[in-house]
């Protein structure tokens, strides 16, 4: 199909029809466009495309599209009519009317020409049947706008029968009658002709493409996996010619490989010999085995066929009891036998062999004489199929004809139908081929085997088979006329009816007779018809046949649908027509005769299909059963109550064929080892492993970053993947939040859909296997016992899903897949699902599970992740049902509920599915049902507690009621009097510190007895009755020889409770005997202010060096430092303990683990170190990220490896500490004296060039970012630079308009090209690195040859915009002013296409990855996405100013300076927005994807740097501290580090691992809107850019909980008065109701149309108030959720504020129309309109007591206005432009006003009107003022960050926070009036736009505030300013920059080697650079000195590795 515009060539070249098909795709798409510009885009492409079919009708004479080409005029001028486009519609209505004009010119003239054929339709033989021809064409015409079914061959789908579309067909009824006698024909007989066709046309509409199994075809020296292949693979061999037209493609390809390889046709002619030879060694010749060899007997040579014949007929003759498998085996060999395969002794030995048997079988039952018959037929069918001369009739019936008459004496009526059955089929072998006969034989013999291939199968020739029939007829009559032989076959079967004679004897009549009857071909005839899905053709058959009314006929007709309506192979819609077909011969008797025995044996066939498995068929059959019952008179209920009593199970239906054997066939042929027994024990093992667990499938999201409302079902998109291409699916998740759980049901769920020689599910738990990393599979399949020939079986030739449970607990760091080398060429085939804990994994963890290396995982598509979320509620109650229904424990369900909503801290563990199972185990027994809980507060610690208890107090009773020996007995009551559940609880401890001391925390133990009877393992696992009885009191499992506790968790648990037990307080060793430095007074030397004033108890537990946390380092494992974390809160003795540790590291370095353990838990429990006494302490390796150490004394710490990224040592003391190889997460940043245009990584990532605005290039060594080489030789700015692909040379192009090329490692200029005259704006390398691309200012592109050193060529266009090498490099493509995108063969230089659509000058262009596709961006952001190879645009997307495309090709970014769409991610597959980032306030000026396009960095014009997950959209972090926009942000080419050059002259790089720590992410990612306070809750409300809402503790800033929901920007939010509630309203245009206790959103408020700016609750807390650009104001009922009144009255003016009087009685409005309104809560009526403002008002407030409204407006004036009479009583005026902002005092007797303009605050007197105090001072605009709550302070803050304390009474500026550039950096600004805490304490809280809130402190000194931050929020950025750094020991050059960049002071110790480097590195510049400037640092350069050579620096010495610091 056509798409897009016509690449190169014209329209005009277009056929009409291609025309008419481009113009239809462009309606198309046009129709679907939500966009109604590209919707109009689209409609102009439609109208050129259809004018051009138009014409193109006229000059190739195409006749009959005119018609098509109207039909789309019209719809187009349909859409134009609802675009509006009015006059564009009638335009296309004319066309259309013209076009409809010109086809019926053509129709009349094509009728005056065939007049002559008007008048003699009734003599054209067409229209003698038209009836019976019509319907017969019907069922090959499609539905309308029915398009045709592709499907797969497996499915039933509409096969039109190719025999009836040009030939009419004649009735056989008509033939007989018309043809013979016509006078003779009576008309109720012609009546009676025409009710017999007239059925239900639902049943049996249409053909169908009947049931066939598709085949892979394999390739050469493929093992073939079923005998089903063989066969087809040698059916296309060998009627290859026959079967050419009709095979899919893939067959036709295979089949033309094959032909020419003889030696794989050889062996597979082989391959079936062998086959058939196995069976002949098949000892149990089962029906499995036969219906296997027997499908190759199609294909099998003359040898081999006879082969298998003697061999099934040698079966049969030395079987005990004759087998009807292989009776219908032989009819299926005889059937399938081809010419000259068969011969008359053939057919005699057979039939003399099956009379033989038959006489010795005669005694048997009537169930097996009955089977062992309907073989016999079959066998009998297959013969009379059969053309074999020379055959003695008389000699080959006789054998038989007697055992068939003996059944006469039979009193079945099956058997005896059967038995005639047998009989007329006998008649018919041998015979002269008749037209029947010929037509059966015909009819798809050569497809066996093959139909799954093939696009269409020839059915039955119906008219042929007919006419066969009509042969019948006259033969059986002889002399008599073949219309007295019809009415006499009729007259026949009524008298049968009418002499009483029933069915058997009729039957029994028919068994003597040696004559022919026309039943028996007309079944063999209906049984072709189903078997080719003609199923139209079956029903005129059944209906038209001259036998239709004969018993036999009927009966047999029964039986073949009977088999369909059970076979499932057949499509559901031909199995319930099969259905209603028997229940229409049942019903209709006037159609069909009352015979009772067919309507019998019906009731039989439903309630056979009623009694099957439940599906449709099932309920259709029981369902008519019923209603033929209830339509049934008394007597024929009473028949059909009967046949429901009786056993009918002995006459089966026949269906599918069961499968093949296991091993097959095949299987043996191929010496394959049996696997499939040895899988099926292992699938029924797993199945029985279920258990009475409690399991709800649990939901994911999809990536880290991903919120929890994005949830989706977890199962579902695992089969997902298991259906996809990808190869490896990751599944990651908390402790305890099910990872095996779901793992092991996965793995149930695979093997209950498990079929033979499909993939194979393998559970593998990783701890349990020794080295993982290799051969993982193998491993595993020993440990279930398989064979080495097994493992090899199943390597090669068998696919696996592998589910890898606990790649964490492994403590692997390999990547299982590339190191097991899976699905590579000879290596194990497999699809991997891997669980891992969250906390494991780093940055770069996806590095760790992609498939592939890391160069291509950037480009893989084969790995997906998800993360498993907590339980929802409803998950919860699903959870709690389930467990309460299985267990019964001593709670109901409703008793669990109420603790869980009675608890909040409870409620939120439970989320957790583990901690869910553990809380319902123990809370029986922490509380009673209906108990006060709700201040009760759980813990997760104090959770595992109550549980180990309960499960070993349960243990110890359920030991106890064991039958004991008395060793055991005597154990058991030892351990009873010193204490089981202590012993047990030591036990665990014990085991648990082993298991990480001896094993490193694997948590797998193998024990033997006589290998582990004297290593540490016998201590817990021995044979000692004691440590047998904990054991199994304990919880632990066992698989074999393996133990481990039930949960990792548990093992972590131990390990803390090995660290710190409650129970075991001991007197701690006093630290004066140690000879601390500290106080004897204090408890540590560096005790906290503000600490937990609890009472520290008499007994402790001090410090232990046998503690676990002074042997080994736990900083990275998060579980257990989570347990002790909580430890810290509950017990304060611990928190103790743990800084006593820390002090005693201070005297001795043996504590310096255990110190850098405790100090790690203890910032991670919120504790802050600001102003202690670190001096001397040793830490080395903690992680002090996001610590709180201002002012803290570090002197001479040893702080070597410690982790220090985003801390705050502000004013601290540093000075001699050891600080080699601290990590601080950042780099120093790059500083110029010159703007800095361009920057660029090399390739590999071991340089980095920056461009400059004075035309240098500085070229950097990234190991240690020192300059490498100063480039200069450009006179003017370089505007672009780009490496080489080898990064060995840069090219730089600048406005002096040259190009020049230069050596990387020598730092030369090696060319200079000049050319252009205009200023060069862009250098582009090609691929291959042998040419330079460079567009100047005008549009000109020169291509550079860099082995020529010459202008290669110029392409023949002008005012080029953009340019982009193909990946190859062999095309460029450029876009162009002319609207056009060109693309040129760089080989030939020559044009190879223009692509045409863009309407404006095309400003971006850029190839996919593969060089597939081509984009380009044109002025006004329309995106056009270009197959390359065709040129047709697949896609028109609306996007935004700028673009990036990820580097697989797959995406496109959108973004724009000031874009409130924020970032839009597009897929190019589908043209399709998946997602929006938000959070940058001012747009984004640069974006980029990371090399693995797993994340986007952009910069914006808020100056803060955002790294975004690209799955997910969520923002990781945000990177703050350049003060300017910034221009440029990039990764590094191995995506760890990030570069952002900005307008403040600096590039600052960014390390991404410490920029996405996800341990960190509490703070907001976007600016802070607004905040609240909750007295009551000591509570801190913040909204954000970020669309969340996130409460804080006030007194500590602990984080609690993040509301989301929101879809777009939170604006404001509000408590309600009782602050039970939380409302937040957001750009969403929805408000939201919260529960603060829970966190539950209660009611989403739906009705805005626009933003929603502004809410307040009322004084009662019962309504909410919303205002909004929508020109309205709701009123909420907060209790419903909904809206009570829509305040309307602003004239179209938008509604800023919104506020409620203190009574609650009235809302106040405001916008921009000037005017307040007063409104009545209850009514909704204004009551007053408050005039006088001429401009907008921005604010409005009520006094404390409701009497007054103060307002402040654009027009530079506030108002207070009466509210009872609406009357203005002051004007306060004085104010030099907009007044911003206004504020009532507490007491209500002032209102302050402020200015963002003129940056002045006024106060004024609210009863004089007069100005009392004018606060000027400050610098920047005001943003917020407000006063404290006991009104003797006035704060005001500018939006720059520039805060002021003012003295209410004086007026005088108390305290002053000056932005300056280093306390504040440029996004760390205050954006939102803070909010002022309790009048207790003069406090406040501050929000900040990078993210961060605040809280403040204020005291009092005299005249002056002394103001100090309290605490922040998780810190953004690293904050040392003020901080001490003398003398520090072991920094690297990159840290010391670092810190003297950000504010340190003192300089670090320097070492010889250092100074002499500095010197020797200072030598080879100094003559070359411009004396550094005052206010420049570390890495400020002045390289501005035209004079300057081209190469300007030697090469520097490396620096030399510090020496380690030696410690005494």
């Amino acid at each position: 199909m056509l798409f897009g515009s016509i690449v190169s060539s014209p329209r005009d070249v277009l056929s009409p029809t291609q025309a008419l098909e481009l113009a239809n795709t462009y309606l198309e798409k046009a129709l679907k466009a939500k966009d109604p510009y590209i919707a109009l885009i689209l409609c102009h492409d439609t109208e050129v495309s259809l004018s051009q079919a138009a014409r193109s009708s006229k000059r190739f004479e195409v006749q009959g599209v005119h018609e098509d080409i109207a039909s789309s005029y019209v719809s187009l001028g349909r859409l134009l009519d609802n675009r509006g486009r009015r006059s564009e519609a009638q335009a296309c209505y004319k066309k259309a009317e013209k076009l409809s004009d010109r086809v019926q010119r053509e129709h009349g003239k094509a009728r005056r020409r065939d007049g002559h054929q008007d008048d003699c339709q009734c003599q054209c033989p067409e229209f003698q049947h038209g009836e019976e021809t019509q319907d017969d064409r019907q069922d090959n015409v499609q539905e309308p706008n029915q398009k045709p079914d592709h499907s797969s061959p497996s499915q039933s789908t509409q096969d039109p029968d190719p025999n009836t579309t040009n030939q009419p067909i004649q009735t056989p009824s008509e033939s007989i009658l018309n043809h013979e006698e016509p006078s003779q024909v009576p008309e109720a007989e012609q009546k009676q002709s025409r009710d017999m066709t007239n059925i239900p046309q639902g049943i049996f509409a249409k053909n169908v493409r009947p049931p066939a199994t598709e085949t892979k075809l394999p390739k050469a020296d493929e093992r073939l996996t079923t005998t089903s292949q063989l066969a087809a693979c040698l059916s296309l061999l060998k009627h290859s010619q026959l079967l050419e037209d009709m095979l899919d493609p893939s067959a036709r390809k295979w089949l033309q490989t094959i032909e020419k390889d003889s030696d794989e046709q050889d062996r597979l002619k082989v391959l079936a010999t062998n086959v058939i030879r196995a069976f002949q060694r098949e000892e149990i010749k089962d029906d499995k085995a036969v219906s296997e060899v027997v499908c190759l007997a199609p294909v099998l040579e003359r040898s081999d066929f006879q082969y298998l014949l003697r061999e099934l007929c040698k079966s049969i003759d030395q079987s005990i009891l004759l087998d009807v498998h292989q009776l219908d085996g032989i009819s299926q060999l005889i059937h399938c036998a081809e010419p000259g395969y068969l011969d008359a002794d053939d057919l005699v030995k057979i039939l003399e062999l099956l009379s033989t048997r038959l006489r010795t079988t005669h005694s048997q039952s009537s169930h097996h004489m009955y089977q062992l018959t309907m073989a016999v037929s079959r066998v009998l069918d297959a013969m009379a199929d059969t053309k074999v001369k020379g055959l003695d009739r008389e000699k080959l019936h006789e054998p038989l004809t007697l055992y068939l008459s003996e059944i006469k004496d039979a009193s079945d009526p099956y058997l005896v139908y059967q038995a005639a059955y047998a009989y007329q089929a006998l008649l018919f072998v041998p015979d002269d081929e008749t037209l029947w006969q010929a037509t059966l034989r015909r009819t798809g013999k050569v497809v066996q085997g093959v139909a799954g291939l093939v696009s269409a199968v020839k059915g039955l020739d119906f008219n042929g088979f007919m006419d066969g029939l009509k042969d019948i007829q006259q033969g059986v009559s002889g002399a008599v006329g073949v219309f007295k032989l019809a009415k006499s076959t009729i007259d026949g079967v009524k008298s049968l009816s009418d002499s009483g004679k029933d069915f058997v004897e009729g039957m029994k009549e028919g068994l003597g007779v040696k004559r022919k009857l026309t039943w028996y071909p007309a079944l063999r005839g209906a049984e072709s018809l189903l078997r080719s899905g003609q199923l139209s053709q079956f029903k005129r058959l059944v209906c038209e046949a001259p036998c239709r009314l004969d018993p036999a006929f009927q009966w047999g007709v029964c039986q073949l649908l009977g088999d369909v309506a059970a076979d499932p192979t057949w499509d559901a819609k031909t199995r319930e027509s099969a259905v209603m077909f028997l229940g229409e011969i049942y019903s209709n008797r006037t159609l069909w005769g009352n015979q009772t025995s067919v309507q019998k044996w019906i009731l039989v066939i439903l309630m056979k299909l009623g009694s099957s498995s439940g599906d449709d068929v099932h309920a259709s059959a029981n369902s008519l059963i019923q209603d033929l019952k209830s339509k049934a008179d008394s007597q024929e209920q009473a028949h059909i109550q009967a046949c429901q009593l009786k056993n009918h199970t002995m006459y089966p239906l026949r269906t599918i064929p069961s499968s093949t054997a296991s091993p097959s066939l095949i299987d043996r042929a191929q010496n394959r080892p049996d696997v499939e027994s040895h899988l099926r024990q292992l699938r029924k093992q797993r199945l029985m492993e279920q258990g009475s667990a409690v399991y709800i499938p649990p939901q994911a999201k999809a990536g880290l970053q991903a919120s929890d409302e994005s949830r989706f079902q977890l199962m579902e998109r695992v089969r997902e993947f298991l259906n996809s291409e990808q190869r490896v699916f990751l599944l990651l998740g908390d402790p305890g939040a099910g990872k095996s759980t779901f793992s092991r049901a996965l793995d149930r769920d695979l093997w209950n859909a498990y079929k033979k020689d499909g993939d194979i599910p393998l559970h593998i738990n990783l701890p349990a296997i020794d080295k993982p990393e290799h051969d993982m599979i193998a491993k595993q399949l020993r440990k279930m016992e398989l064979t080495e020939p097994q493992i090899r079986e199943l390597k090669v030739h068998r696919k696996f899903v592998l589910i890898c449970d606990g790649y964490d607990e492994s403590q692997q760091t390999h990547n299982l897949y590339t190191s097991n080398r899976l699905n590579e060429h000879g290596e194990w085939a497999a699809k991997m699902i891997i669980s891992c804990r969250t906390e494991y994994l780093g940055i770069d963890y996806r590095d760790r599970f992609q498939p592939g290396d890391r160069n291509q995982q950037s480009k893989s598509t084969q790995f997906q992740e998800a993360v498993m979320t907590p339980f929802s509620e409803s998950q919860i109650d699903g959870y709690i049902n389930e467990y309460v229904s299985i267990h019964q424990p001593l709670w109901e369900a409703k008793d669990y509920k109420q603790a869980l909503n009675l608890i909040p801290s409870l409620k939120e563990l439970v989320k957790n599915p583990f901690l869910m199972a553990l809380s319902l185990e123990v809370m029986p027994r922490m509380m009673d049902p209906g108990e006060h809980l709700s201040g009760a507060h759980i813990t997760k610690v104090g959770l595992y507690d109550h549980f180990i208890e309960h499960w070993l107090e349960r243990g110890k009773k359920r030991v106890g009621e064991k039958k004991l020996t008395p060793q055991s007995r005597a154990a058991y009551e030892s351990l009873i009097d010193e204490g089981f559940t202590r012993n047990g609880i030591d036990f665990l401890k014990k085991l648990a510190v082993a298991i990480y001391k001896e094993q490193d925390g694997q948590p797998i133990v193998e024990y033997s007895r006589y290998k582990d009877e004297h290593t540490w393992k016998a201590e817990f696992f021995s044979r000692d009755d004691d440590k047998q009885l904990l054991r199994e009191a304990c919880p632990l499992t066992r698989n074999g020889n393996q133990y481990r506790f039930i949960h990792r968790s548990l093992l972590e648990y131990g390990l803390a409770l090995a660290v710190f037990d409650p129970h075991d307080w001991r007197q701690s060793v006093t630290l004066t005997s140690l000879g601390r430095r500290g106080s004897a007074s204090s408890v540590s030397s560096f005790e906290i202010r503000n600490a937990d004033s609890k009472e520290i108890q008499k007994i402790e537990q001090g410090p232990d060096l046998s503690s676990p946390l002074a042997w080994r380092s736990f900083v990275n494992e998060h579980s257990l430092v989570q347990f002790l974390e909580e430890r810290i809160h509950l017990e304060p003795i611990f928190k103790k303990q743990l800084l006593d540790y820390i002090e005693f590291s201070k005297v001795d370095k043996k504590w310096r683990i255990a110190a850098a353990n405790a100090i790690t838990i203890l910032v991670r429990a919120g504790v802050e170190f600001r102003s202690a006494n670190l001096q001397d302490i040793r830490i080395p390796g903690a992680d002090l990220r996001h610590g709180m150490f201002n002012s803290a004394n570090l002197q001479g710490a040893d702080l070597r490896k410690v982790n220090l990224g985003n801390v705050s040592l502000r004013g601290s003391d540093l000075s001699r500490t050891q600080m080699k190889d601290v990590q601080f997460g950042e780099l120093p940043f790059l500083k110029f004296d010159h703007d800095v245009v361009s920057c660029v990584y090399s390739p590999d990532g071991t340089s980095f060039a920056v461009a400059l605005d004075d035309g240098n290039i500085i070229v950097y060594a990234t190991s240690n970012w020192d300059i490498t080489w100063i480039l200069s030789g450009h006179s003017q700015r370089v505007s672009s630079i780009a490496y080489s692909p080898n990064g060995d040379r840069i090219a730089s192009g600048s406005n002096d308009s040259a190009v020049r090329v230069w050596d990387v490692a020598t730092g030369d200029c090696l060319f200079i090209f000049i050319g252009h005259t205009r200023k060069v704006e862009s250098v582009l390398y090609s691929p291959q690195g042998t040419l330079v691309a460079s567009r100047d200012d005008d549009g000109t592109v020169r291509l550079w040859d860099l082995e020529a050193g010459e202008c290669r060529f110029i392409p023949g266009c002008d005012s080029i915009f953009d340019m982009a090498f193909s990946p190859k490099g062999d095309n460029i493509a450029f876009g162009s002013d002319d609207c056009r995108v060109r693309l040129w063969d760089v080989g030939s230089r020559e044009l190879r296409s223009i692509l045409i659509g863009h309407t404006w000058r095309v400003a971006t262009i850029a190839y996919s990855s593969q060089g597939d596709l081509v984009v380009s961006k044109d002025d006004i952001n329309v995106v056009r996405v270009w197959e390359a190879k065709t040129g047709a645009c697949r896609h028109i997307l609306n996007g935004d100013y700028f673009a990036a495309l990820s580097p697989k090709g797959n995406q496109i970014a959108f973004h724009g300076s000031w874009s409130e769409k924020g970032i839009e991610l597009w897929d190019l597959e589908t043209g399709a927005c998946v997602r929006r980032l938000f959070g940058h306030k001012c747009g984004t000026r640069s974006i980029a994807y990371s090399p693995q396009g797993d994340l986007i960095v952009s910069g914006d014009s808020d100056n803060a740097v955002r790294l975004w997950d690209v799955e997910t959209g969520e923002c990781r972090h945000t990177m703050v501290g350049h003060t300017k926009t910034m221009t440029k942000v990039l990764f590094s080419p191995r995506g760890d580090y990030i570069a952002s050059a900005s307008y403040d002259n600096t590039v600052r790089l960014w390390n991404v691992e410490s920029g996405s720590s996800r341990q960190i992410s509490n703070h907001h990612s976007g600016a802070v809107f607004s905040l609240k306070y909750s007295p009551k809750r000591n509570q801190v409300a913040s909204c954000s850019m970020d669309s969340t809402i996130r409460l804080w503790d006030a007194m500590t800033g602990v984080y609690s909980r993040t509301l989301t929901g929101h879809s777009d920007r939170v604006n404001a939010i509000s408590y309600s008065p009782q602050e039970d509630h939380l409302a937040s309203c957001s750009h969403d245009t929805t408000v939201r109701l919260w529960d603060v206790e829970s966190g539950a959103c209660l009611h989403t408020l739906v009705g805005h149309t626009d933003s929603v700016y502004n809410i307040a609750f009322s004084s009662r807390g019962d309504q909410i108030a919303s205002s909004s650009p929508d020109y309205t104001v709701r009123l909420w009922n907060v209790n419903t959720g909904e809206c009570q009144r829509i305040l309307i009255g602003h004239s179209n003016s938008i509604v800023w504020f919104v506020t409620y009087s203190p009574q609650g009685d009235r809302v106040a409005s405001a916008g921009m129309d000037g005017v307040v309104k007063l409104w009545d809560v209850v009514t909704g009526a204004c009551q007053h309109t408050l005039t006088g403002h001429s401009r907008l008002i921005q604010r409005i407030v009520y006094s404390p007591n409701g009497n007054q409204i103060a307002s402040a407006s654009d027009d530079k004036t506030v108002r207070l206005w009466d509210v009872k009479t609406g009357m203005c009583s002051h004007i306060f005026i004085g104010h030099q432009n907009h007044v911003t902002r206004v504020v009532y005092s507490p007491r209500g007797d002032q209102v302050a006003s402020a200015s963002y303009y003129d940056k002045t605050v006024r106060l004024w007197d609210t009863g004089s009107g007069e100005c009392l105090h004018i606060l000027v001072g400050h610098e920047m605009n005001i943003d917020a003022i407000a006063y404290s709550p006991r009104g003797g302070l006035i704060a005001s803050w500018s939006d720059t960050g520039e805060a002021r304390l003012w003295d209410v009474e004086t007026g005088d500026c108390c305290w002053n926070l000056t932005y300056d550039g280093s306390t504040q950096s440029g996004s760390d600004l205050l954006i939102h009036p803070f909010v002022w805490m309790t009048p207790d304490v003069d406090s406040f809280i501050t929000g900040y736009s990078d993210g961060s809130v605040r809280r403040w402190d204020v005291t009092r000194e005299e005249d002056q505030c002394r103001v100090q931050m309290l605490w922040c929020s998780a810190n953004g950025q690293l904050i040392v300013e003020g901080a001490c750094v003398q003398d520090v020991q072991g920094l690297s050059d990159l840290n010391k920059r670092l810190l003297k960049q950000r504010g340190a002071t003192g300089e670090p110790r320097v070492r010889l080697r250092e100074a002499s480097k500095n010197v020797m590195r200072m030598a080879s510049v100094v003559s070359k650079l411009k004396p550094p400037s005052s206010n420049t640092e570390a890495l400020n350069l002045s390289v501005t000195s035209p004079s300057i050579s081209t190469k300007h620096a030697e090469q520097q010495i490396q620096p030399a590795t510090d020496a380690e610091t030696t410690e005494n």
